[in-house]
């Protein structure tokens, strides 16, 4: 019977890697995420609290879950951050499920262990207003929160949205049979449109746009939509000026805010693991050969002065690279995942600034992709693996419609659904779930923790005493990640030793910086004490914690 239901299990996981049909069926609403996630406080007050950060600009909650016992904010930390963009909904089940897993199996001894030693926060959505399009009657891929905004720059807002017009409740496409046009359909596949490639000698015969109609006359279509400023796009790092999406300003947005203002003030944490576009688990950031942010000296002819400036660091530094490929080979390992996503890149994206602003490890992965080969039409591979019985979940049949903006011209509606390429069928969740929280807490098992080795106390003579030993870092990450070494965000490591009553120290001192320690790197200190008595000796820091121990001098 066991055998049989490991084989049943398989063959899911295998029909839903082929045949990715969105479903909303066990994907939750916001009322339905933040209920879960109130559940979670009120059966695991111990171990547990949820509050709001803060509310968008609409009202919506940004919902936090801390886990761990005692105070959790003295402890190692790692923040689980979904709903960075608000289309990609899995993101938001893989954080609650990870915060719901963990808890669950809190009583084993190995998550016990864990949740002593260090701090979970999660945040499951950080775009409730874009990712409750999903389940919305009328469902579109969106990444803004609901703040008016004129993204045309015309002195209007919001005035030019989708619209449903043939009241399937979807936002697909519409396209226009005219030899202007720059697509024609697919030779992958006649359901789906492509762009004309020149260099193949191919000249396309339609225009295609999203679904809806020019409401504004400037011969766009649906540029100017409800919103709004997208998260993922609202970051220091990168930003964007006047860009689509990216705000007035960065961190222009109460969700932006909320959420960076929270993690400023943790100093616990030391690592960031996101669940949007961007992915460096999939395929790892690479350092260059060479890296510096020594600055340099210009002189300015015209002004007479020596200008001082700082290189910009725009690649991941050389340490922080080993353990980045240590985690995408584990991640792989674990989630079963096969090769990695296309690329993303955006402006201000959360990802980027919580590694090369906020100065922490910083991991990013969708949680999913739909694999195929390079140079192939994605949507045409996609309804290709699906076959004609699941291709109806995925797409919406090409029907003639009467649209005000062609009069004359045969216009028609359809496409793939949307959320088609880049969420998981709800079937696959739990196992996506499963194997996305055995990930996390297997890195989280390798966080940086400090122990005392070596350590000697010698009677010199004349009542003098001389101490030694090492810090060692046992844990496979380094104390910090080497980009927020100078980060004024990363809190320095200190090594105190605090005398008893009648007690001098003649050699070294009492408070000591401890240099960054990679993985199983020590460093070494000794004093010099005069008197009887014990000296108690601490070490660490807010990202690491503090170990301590008593010394008896006699």
């Amino acid at each position: 019977m066991k055998k049989k239901s490991l084989l049943s299990a398989v063959g899911i996981l295998l029909f839903s890697a082929f045949f990715p049909a969105p479903s909303v069926a066990q994907y939750h609403s916001n009322s339905e995420l933040t209920s879960r996630i109130r559940e979670l406080g009120t059966k695991y007050p111990q171990l547990c609290t949820v509050r709001s950060l803060g509310k968008t600009s609409a009202g919506n909650d940004i919902w936090l879950i801390s886990i761990g016992t005692g105070n959790r904010d003295s402890k190692p930390a790692m923040a689980v951050v979904s709903g960075v963009d608000g289309k990609h909904i899995p993101g938001r089940e893989l954080a609650l499920g990870f915060a719901t897993r963990i808890l669950q199996n809190s009583t084993k001894n190995q998550i016990r262990d864990l949740l002593e030693k260090m701090t979970f926060y999660v945040i499951p959505d950080a775009s409730p207003e874009a990712s409750s399009q999903f389940s919305s009657p009328i469902r579109y891929e969106r990444s803004v929160n609901s703040r008016p905004t004129d993204d045309d720059r015309d002195f209007q807002t919001d005035e030019d949205p989708c619209e449903d017009l043939n009241g399937d409740g979807l936002i697909t496409l519409i396209r226009i049979k005219d030899p202007a046009g720059k697509y024609l359909i697919s030779s992958e596949d006649e359901r789906i449109m492509a762009e004309a490639d020149l260099s193949k000698g191919e000249t396309g015969s339609y225009h295609v746009f999203t679904e809806g109609t020019d409401n504004d006359k400037d011969g766009k279509f649906n540029e100017d939509g409800a919103g709004g400023v997208s998260f993922n796009r609202n970051f220091t790092y990168n930003y964007e000026e006047f860009g689509a999406g990216t705000g007035l300003y960065p961190v222009s947005e109460p969700e932006t805010k909320a959420v960076a203002d929270f993690l400023f003030d943790r100093f616990n944490v030391y690592s960031v693991i996101t669940f949007g576009p961007q992915d460096n688990l999939g395929q790892p950031m690479k350092a260059p050969d060479r890296q510096t942010d020594a600055g340099r000296q210009n002189q300015d002819p015209d002004q007479g002065f020596t200008r001082m400036q700082r290189t910009k660091i725009t690649s991941i530094m050389k340490s922080d690279e080993t353990i980045n490929r240590l985690v995408s080979e584990k991640y792989h390992s674990i989630t079963g995942l096969k090769g990695s996503p296309a690329p993303v890149s955006e402006p201000g994206n959360f990802m980027e600034w919580a590694y090369f602003h906020y100065g922490r490890y910083s991991f990013s992965t969708p949680g999913w992709w739909f694999s195929y080969e390079k140079g192939k039409n994605a949507g045409a591979e996609l309804l290709k693996k699906s076959g004609n019985e699941k291709s109806s979940e995925l797409f919406v049949p090409w029907t003639v419609t009467d649209h005000p903006d062609f009069p004359g011209k045969t216009v028609e509606v359809g496409g793939l659904k949307p959320f088609a390429l880049i969420n998981p069928p709800a079937d696959s969740l739990p196992g996506l779930i499963e194997s996305h929280y055995e990930f996390i807490t297997e890195v989280a098992a390798m966080h940086p923790e400090l122990e005392f080795l070596d350590l000697k106390s010698e009677n010199a003579g004349e009542n003098i005493f001389r101490i030694s030993l090492l810090v060692h870092n046992k844990g496979l990450f380094a104390t910090c990640a080497e980009i927020g070494d100078q980060n004024i965000w990363t809190r320095i490591m200190r090594i105190n030793l605090e005398p008893s009553k009648g007690q001098t120290i003649l050699s070294g001192s009492k408070v000591q910086r401890i240099r960054r320690l990679l993985g199983d790197e020590s460093a070494e200190f000794s004093w010099l004490i005069s008197g009887k008595g014990t000296v108690r000796i601490s070490a660490g820091s807010d990202a690491v914690g503090t170990i301590s121990l008593p010394v008896g001098l006699k």
